[in-house]
C-alpha cells in the first residue's frame, strides 16, 4: 500500500471533502485545482444523507504522488495519444540512490498500474556528488559547486571527461577545481599526439608488422571493454580504458616504438608505410571511442585529420580480431621501463646509445626497440 497523504503545510491538497454528519468522502469533477482546506465544497449535499455541511481535507499529498507523473506528464498521456504511443515507454531514467524506494518505486508503481506499461526498462543509479570534505553537496550545507562557472574555466570536454572517469554507477564521488583540472593533462595529450600524427599522410591500408600487430591486439580489446561499457550505460568504463591505452600504452610505448619507422629512419618503405597506417587506425578509433564523452574536441581533431564529416555521424567501431599479440604486451612494457631506469641510472639521456640484451621473447619486435633506444649490438 501507499500512503499517499502527509500532514504537511507546504504541498499539493488533496481534493476531498468529508460529509459533517455521516464523514462520506466526496471528490469534485476533475479539471480544476480545489483548496479543500479554506474553499467551499462544490458539491451542494452529501450523496449518502443528503446533508449540506462539509469539512475539507487538511492533508497534502506525498510529494512522491506528484513526481511519480513525470513519465506521463512528458509523454502527454491522456491529452495526445499519438504522440504518447511513440514516446512511452522510454529505455533509461537516470536518477540517485537516494530516491529509489520513492521516486523509482512510485513511478513504476503508478505508471504500470495507469497504463499496463512500465515507463522504461532501465534505471540508471547514481551516488552523491561530494565536497572535499566527503559531505553531500546541497544547496542547504552551500557546499555545491555551480558547474557552469566550472565548465567556462576549464572547457566543456574536460568537465565530461571529468565526471565521466570519477562517477561509478551508484558510487559516490568527490568533486573538486583540483581534480577537474588534472583532467585537462589526458586532453592535452591526446591533442599533442594527434598533432604529431597530422605530420604523416592517412594511408588506407597497410601491412602491419609485429609491433603494429600487438597495438592494434590491445586496440581490440579497448574496443570491448568501451562497447561493455556503454552497453551499460556506465561511461566510467569507456573513459578510464581510453585514457590508460591512449596514454600508458599507446602514447608511452607504441609510438617511441614505431617513431623512427614511421619518419622511415633505417625501414623499408612497407615498414614505414604499416607504422604510418596503424598509428591512424589507432587514434581514428581511439577518436570514435571518446566522441560520447568529448564531443566537441573529438570533433574537431576528426574534421581536422580524417573528413569532413561529423564523427558523430559514424558507424560504431568494431573489433577486428585479426590478431592476437596482446599476451606480450607486459613484456614489452616492462622492458622499456626497464632501459629507461638504466639510462637514468647512468646518467644518460633517452637519446644515448646503451648495451641490453633484449629478450628472445622480444625478439619479433627487436628492430623497433633498437630504434626506439638506440641500443648497441651486444
Amino acid at each position: 500500500d501507499w500512503p499517499i497523504s502527509r500532514r504537511r503545510y507546504y504541498g499539493t491538497e488533496i481534493p476531498i471533502w468529508y460529509c459533517k454528519n455521516c464523514s462520506e468522502p466526496h471528490v469534485p469533477e476533475p479539471g480544476k485545482y480545489y483548496k479543500p482546506w479554506m474553499e467551499k465544497c462544490p458539491i451542494n449535499q452529501c450523496s449518502k444523507c443528503k446533508n449540506t455541511e462539509f469539512v475539507g481535507e487538511e492533508r497534502t499529498f506525498d510529494t512522491w504522488m506528484d513526481s511519480s507523473v513525470s513519465p506521463l506528464f512528458v509523454s502527454k498521456f491522456n491529452k495526445d495519444q499519438e504522440f504518447f504511443n511513440k514516446v512511452y515507454p522510454t529505455t533509461i531514467r537516470p536518477q540517485a540512490k537516494d530516491i529509489v524506494r520513492t521516486w523509482l518505486y512510485y513511478t513504476l508503481l503508478r505508471c504500470e498500474q495507469l497504463t499496463g506499461k512500465k515507463p522504461w526498462s532501465e534505471a540508471w543509479i547514481m551516488g552523491y556528488g561530494l565536497d572535499e570534505k566527503g559531505m553531500k553537496m546541497s544547496k542547504s550545507k552551500g557546499n555545491a559547486i555551480d558547474p557552469l562557472p566550472v565548465i567556462e574555466q576549464f572547457g566543456a570536454d574536460t568537465f565530461r571527461f571529468w565526471s565521466a572517469s570519477e562517477i561509478n554507477h551508484g558510487y559516490d564521488f568527490r568533486c573538486n577545481e583540483q581534480k577537474i583540472e588534472s583532467t585537462k593533462k589526458f586532453l592535452s595529450k591526446l591533442w599533442n599526439v594527434s598533432r604529431f600524427l597530422s605530420s604523416f599522410p592517412v594511408i588506407e591500408s597497410g601491412t602491419p608488422t609485429m609491433t603494429d600487430q600487438w597495438i592494434l591486439s590491445e586496440l581490440d580489446d579497448l574496443i570491448k571493454e568501451c562497447k561493455k561499457g556503454y552497453d551499460e550505460y556506465n561511461f566510467f568504463i569507456p573513459a578510464i580504458a581510453i585514457r590508460e591505452f591512449t596514454w600508458n600504452l599507446f602514447a608511452a610505448h607504441y609510438i617511441e616504438m614505431v617513431k623512427a619507422r614511421a619518419y622511415g629512419i633505417s625501414f623499408s618503405d612497407e615498414e614505414r608505410d604499416g607504422a604510418i597506417y596503424t598509428l591512424h587506425k589507432t587514434l581514428s578509433t581511439i577518436l570514435k571511442l571518446l566522441a560520447p564523452i568529448t564531443p566537441f574536441i573529438t570533433e574537431y581533431l576528426w574534421k581536422t585529420l580524417y573528413s569532413t564529416e561529423s564523427i558523430h555521424k559514424q558507424h560504431q567501431v568494431e573489433t577486428e580480431s585479426k590478431y592476437n599479440q596482446n599476451k606480450i604486451t607486459k613484456e614489452i612494457t616492462e622492458f622499456n621501463s626497464k632501459v629507461w631506469n638504466e639510462k637514468k641510472i647512468k646518467n644518460l639521456s633517452l637519446k644515448d646509445s646503451i648495451t641490453i640484451t633484449i629478450p628472445e621473447s622480444l625478439e619479433s619486435f627487436k628492430k623497433d626497440l633498437k630504434s626506439m633506444h638506440n641500443l648497441s649490438d651486444n
